[in-house]
């Protein structure tokens, strides 16, 4: 499955750029799992761009299944994005990791509209301890695989105040990215509050 990271790392640096940092994060009974780390200008601001490598490296496969299938399922990798100088944001490292060793480690199968929490927060005086997974193709397309295999998917991240997080479990994602759309939420304001829910 080693070709598969390769292919994903070059689609990484197709989109992103070369990474700056790296840091591999093992598991007991998991795969290695990198975060790649990439500076960007957008809108004149310093924006830095964190990718998981690994978690695609096999298919997600759902926990009822009675059979595991080693081609076909879902692949993904994350990505998260924050303004740059803010906050310590590098200490999102290992969170991020154990994100993308879910679906190996407690057999989830993630996918837009989850929610993803960490138990802590995603760096020092963070407000977030979890993160909404948003829908992809937006900072780096699906890459096509043999055609026995899904697409690799690059899913954004976006981090939620613990209120945001329960009442996205109530009102749902959609009600969620609405309410930060209607009030111009910074959603890669590392420092952001969380949006007003009354």
């Amino acid at each position: 499955m080693s070709d598969v990271l390769a292919r994903v790392e070059a689609r990484l640096v197709m989109a992103l750029g070369e990474p700056d940092a790296r840091a591999a994060v093992t598991f007991l009974g998991t795969d290695r799992i990198e975060v790649l780390r990439f500076h960007a200008a957008d809108d004149g601001a310093d924006v830095v761009r964190y990718a998981t490598l690994g978690m695609s490296a096999h298919p997600m496969t759902d926990p009822t299944a009675t059979l595991a299938d080693p081609l076909r399922g879902p692949r993904a990798e994350l990505l998260l994005t924050v303004r740059g100088g803010r906050a310590d944001t590098d200490q999102v490292l290992r969170p991020l990791a154990v994100l993308a060793a879910s679906p190996q480690v407690e057999g989830l199968v993630v996918a837009p509209g989850a929610s993803l929490d960490t138990g802590e927060p995603l760096w020092p005086g963070a407000p977030f301890t979890s993160v909404l997974v948003a829908e992809p193709g937006g900072i780096v397309e699906d890459l096509e695989l043999d055609d026995l295999m899904d697409p690799v998917r690059f899913l954004p991240l976006l981090p939620m105040t613990p209120n945001e997080a329960a009442w996205k479990r109530v009102q749902g994602a959609a009600a969620l990215q609405e309410r930060w759309l209607r009030h111009g939420t910074d959603l890669r304001d590392p420092l952001r509050a969380g949006v007003p829910l009354g």
